[in-house]
């Protein structure tokens, strides 16, 4: 299976909030849930997988390994004790959360170890998040482009990332959007109100389409039963010429993830 166009974001997201999104996205067909080590909700997810009696061939599950894990002799334990919350013996896809701060863990290190892990068979593919067109580039050779499954960064209409989406795409390697609603801006822009009206459809419809339509993944998370029903739709929805053109113009280079120890964004 490649990986699946829409999945379940869970940051942010903890305890009974993690579990009941999580509970209500498998009965509603979400077969693609994206976790980290770092949202701390690993364990409620692999409890409600394990409940939820949706066979595990049929899920596409995804973690990320944390910037404190990124030393060769840490890596791969903290993904085993990742394995150990979610009750599986592999996930789908293990990514690099972020390149490490300041490269003080140089990629030499730790990118090799990510995949041995999959050689173990501890994950079936691996990638990358937050990586830049350098970091990307190096990641390359380091391990090939054809091992590289995913650079998952955030893309929304105000934020298009179009360097690293040009990027990637030369190289063959799949962009996944996180944020893809902007945390919920997207909900109140006229422009997306209007095409949404046009198409009898929500905002974040329009949106989710659109980033589809481009050939992105995307990983919206919602708690809203309602929400995560009307994302899971947009694949549904066909835009325009006009449309994808009066979203691309929307385009402010609003990045809305952007930690202190974010690599130097292109």
């Amino acid at each position: 299976m490649g990986i699946p166009a829409i999945g379940l974001g869970t940051y942010r997201l903890k305890g009974e909030e993690v579990s009941d999104a999580v509970s209500q996205g498998l009965h509603l067909g979400y077969r693609h849930i994206d976790t980290a080590q770092i949202y701390e909700n690993e364990q409620e997810i692999g409890q409600v997988i394990a409940d939820s009696g949706v066979p595990r061939d049929e899920l596409f599950i995804t973690t990320k390994i944390w910037i404190a894990n990124l030393a060769p002799r840490k890596l791969i334990p903290s993904l085993e004790e990742s394995l150990r919350k979610l009750r599986m013996d592999h996930v789908d896809m293990t990514l690099i959360h972020w390149p490490s701060p300041d490269d003080k863990v140089p990629m030499e290190e730790y990118l090799p170890m990510l995949l041995e892990a999959k050689e173990q068979g501890l994950t079936k593919r691996i990638g990358v998040s937050n990586f830049t067109i350098e970091h990307l580039s190096k990641a390359i050779d380091l391990v090939g482009g054809e091992n590289i499954a995913t650079n998952q960064v955030e893309i929304h209409p105000f934020m298009h990332n179009r360097k690293v989406a040009e990027f990637a795409r030369e190289h063959g390697i799949q962009l996944t959007a996180y944020m893809p609603l902007a945390v919920g801006k997207v909900m109140k822009d006229p422009v997306l109100q209007a095409i949404g009206q046009a198409h009898e459809a929500t905002p974040a419809q329009v949106t989710l389409a659109w980033l589809l339509q481009l050939g992105y993944v995307v990983i919206p998370s919602s708690t809203k039963r309602q929400h995560l029903q009307d994302n899971l739709r947009a694949g549904d929805l066909k835009l325009s010429q006009e449309d994808m053109a009066a979203i691309a113009a929307l385009e402010r280079n609003e990045r809305i993830a952007d930690p202190d120890f974010a690599p130097d964004w292109d």
